[in-house]
């Protein structure tokens, strides 16, 4: 599905039906032919009474039992072939689902979405599996709609005022139902989206769990999460009221169409006008009409839940790319591997820079946001509509790259370092083919070999979710290791030693101005660190949105008060 495309609820229920219209055509046709031969069961059961009970006809039994036998072979074998069917195409569906979801996520262009990590989450765990059910609502509609049909031809042939009685009656029993759809899917949105917003915030707090502790707020995000969870389950509560309302009514109507068919079969029978056997066939009849008019009401509040959660999952997967890089390949190097001309976005206000190959360039923000502004803009999550000014990969406006172009020339290293679960050497090869020495030889640039030798698995130890079990300098150290693994030929990192100790964060900054010049790539310092800024070969001081002064680290320090109390504070 191409986010260009108008996405709607509808149009993911559509295309969910056309991409498993063969297991639905097949699984749908099991199932209606075995709601056939289900309503065939007390038509043949009255044929019997007649023709074989009645009479004492004992071949006749014999033969009617044996069909009766083929009639059960094949009701089974159709529903159990039928519901597998039917069961696969809706995982198999949701599984599509889930991983378009997460592609979107992912998308190095980024998505206007709006929508939180959790949010996401949410939307991938459970919107997914509720939008699919709508290939199973395909199948269960059909299937009900043909045991009515039966029923009432069978009813037309034993009386004809009767069969029309369930021909009209059933229709209006479900249109009736119908009417309760709107308020089904209004709850079910409702409710998805309050236990997507707790699921959120409860992904917020564990990533911030320790500073909470730090803080001494746990007790108030205790108290946060208990007021959204209240929220949740009091929507929920109102959603399955709602739901349980629909189904009262449902087992109501249908109980009393059923008692109206029994007393007028019934009293056709006592008039003469029915046999033995017909009014079993039609008692029979009526209590299995029971059956699909009930599955018909709870068709209904399943694709109810469905669009609801389709209409989720439609503003994930229609949601509009934030950045449109373009599509030229990787240009060749050029002597300024990475520029910035007069550029204007948020509190930058034609910014220049420049930095060439092998030259490691510190650059100081007075004003913090400026920082935040040239990183958000060099992680291309600033679309081009949004700053003035040309950004220059290798020569070329990075707007007319595409983004892999981009993405292979330009690394932005973020300050909040993101470790997934697995090993260490995983997560320091990123997917690369990287062999051991080179990762440790970038875990030794990043002065992080405390972490190997910290634990006996060293290089193979587990680190649990997001890094958690590493304390922050560690993660933040090892952030930067697999950013030099990745060796881009510009690398940008933004204050990468602010839970480092002195120590330590001397031996990080000489072995990353080491590991780099070696190597002669280009590196951005964003940072007020006197360590890191004291092994590049000049400083950008930016004030205001702009370079202020510019030069070597030392000759700053000795003749720029500003500069000096800002970096020795």
């Amino acid at each position: 599905m191409h986010t260009s495309e108008k996405v709607s609820g509808g149009t993911v229920l559509r295309r969910a039906l056309r991409r498993q219209r063969g297991r639905v055509v097949a699984g749908t046709a099991l199932l209606c032919t075995h709601q056939a031969t289900e309503a065939l069961v007390p038509v043949a059961i009255g044929v019997i009474i007649d023709r074989a009970v009645a009479t004492g006809d004992v071949r006749a039994l014999l033969l009617s039992l044996a069909g009766l036998a083929v009639l059960f072979t094949v009701l089974a074998f159709a529903y159990r072939t039928g519901a597998r069917l039917g069961y696969a195409a809706l995982e198999q569906e949701a599984h599509l689902l889930r991983v378009e979801i997460a592609r979107s996520a992912l998308d190095p262009r980024g998505n206007r979405s709006g929508m939180r990590d959790g949010e996401l989450l949410s939307v991938a765990a459970s919107d997914a599996e509720l939008s699919a059910l709508v290939v199973r609502v395909a199948g269960l509609c059909a299937a009900a709609l043909t045991a009515i049909v039966v029923a009432a031809v069978a009813l037309l042939v034993v009386d004809v005022p009767l069969g029309l009685g369930v021909l009209v009656g059933v229709p209006l029993v479900v249109v009736a139902l119908q009417r309760m759809a709107p308020l089904l899917s209004r709850r079910s949105a409702a409710q998805q989206e309050a236990l997507a917003a707790t699921t959120s915030l409860a992904v917020d707090l564990v990533t911030g769990l320790r500073v909470l502790r730090g803080i001494g707020a746990q007790d108030h995000a205790a108290r946060r999460y208990a007021a959204a969870s209240r929220h949740a389950l009091d929507v929920t509560l109102r959603a399955a009221t709602t739901k349980g309302l629909h189904l009262g009514l449902t087992t109501t109507v249908n109980g009393l169409f059923l008692a109206a068919v029994a007393g007028v079969a019934g009293w056709l029978a006592l008039q003469g006008r029915l046999t033995i056997g017909e009014l079993v066939a039609v008692v029979g009849l009526a209590q299995f009409i029971a059956e699909p008019v009930q599955t018909l009401g709870w068709s209904v509040q399943l694709f109810a839940m469905a669009r609801a959660s389709a209409g989720r999952v439609a503003r994930v997967l229609g949601a509009e790319p934030l950045t449109r890089p373009g599509s030229a390949g990787p240009p060749a190097p050029a002597p300024a591997r990475l520029a910035l001309d007069t550029i204007g976005h948020a509190g930058l206000d034609g910014l220049c820079l420049r930095v060439d190959a092998g030259e490691v360039l510190g650059v100081l923000a007075y004003d913090p946001g400026d920082a935040e502004a040239l990183v958000a803009l060099l992680s291309g999550r600033v679309p081009r509509e949004d700053y003035r000014g040309t950004l220059y990969v290798d020569g070329t406006p990075a707007e007319d790259l595409h983004v892999d172009a981009v993405r292979g020339i330009l690394l932005v290293e973020p300050h909040d370092v993101a470790l997934f679960e697995g090993t260490l050497r995983a997560n320091l090869a990123a997917g690369t083919d990287a062999d051991e020495a080179v990762l440790r030889a970038a875990v030794r640039a990043a002065a992080a070999e405390d972490v190997l030798a910290a634990h006996p698995h060293g290089i193979d130890r587990l680190l649990t979710e997001r890094g958690a079990n590493l304390s922050g300098g560690q993660r933040q150290r090892v952030g930067l290791a697999r950013a030099l693994v990745a060796d881009p030929p510009v690398l940008v990192l933004h204050n990468p030693t602010t839970a480092v100790d002195a120590v330590t964060e001397a031996h990080l900054a000489e072995g990353l101005a080491a590991a780099r010049a070696a190597a002669a790539r280009g590196t951005v310092l964003i940072t007020n660190s006197p360590a890191l800024l004291r092994t590049t070969h000049r400083v950008a001081v930016i004030d205001r949105g702009r370079v202020v002064a510019e030069g070597p680290h030392e000759r700053l320090l000795a003749g720029d008060a500003r500069y000096r109390e800002e970096v020795l504070r």
